[in-house]
């Protein structure tokens, strides 16, 4: 990759635990936010300072698309929460790697502890032809840019 050059959006991977998450189309959300705390103070002379500073890093949630085919790893992974509720079970810390033209990983995001906390089904009409995806939501606790 040639300095300057900037990473092209559509090369990634996902992995949850061991397995390749299959047929993903598109991740969003990928956000990293810290609350902000204000303080408020007087000097002694009556005057009035307000100072920001960083506050605790929050959580957060993305959304994968992905096509709605056989695989099975991750599908058995989404029905862990939402059909047997079994959150602590189900929890995975989640690798996305963005990679460069010849594949080789430029940047990871790790999402610790992640679960899926939505689900929602292809939209299904007789007589179109697009392909049928699914979107999933996953809740995390934690997110590291490497």
């Amino acid at each position: 990759m040639a300095e300057g050059d900037a990473l092209s959006t559509h090369v990634f991977g996902v992995q949850l635990g061991g397995y390749l998450v299959e047929s993903v189309q598109e991740i969003s959300g990928l956000t990293v936010e810290e609350e902000v705390v204000e303080v408020r103070q007087v000097t002694s002379d009556g005057k009035q300072i307000i100072r920001k500073q960083p506050g605790a890093r929050q959580s957060g949630e993305i959304t994968i698309v992905r096509g709605l085919d056989k695989s099975s790893s991750f599908t058995d992974w989404i029905k862990e929460t939402l059909n047997k509720g079994a959150v602590n079970a189900a929890r995975q810390n989640l690798t996305i790697e963005i990679k460069d033209s010849e594949s080789q990983t430029v940047r990871r995001i790790q999402l610790m502890q992640g679960w899926a906390s939505k689900w929602e089904g292809p939209s299904l009409k007789a007589g179109e032809s697009s392909a049928a995806t699914e979107t999933v939501t996953i809740t995390f606790e934690e997110i590291v840019v490497e």
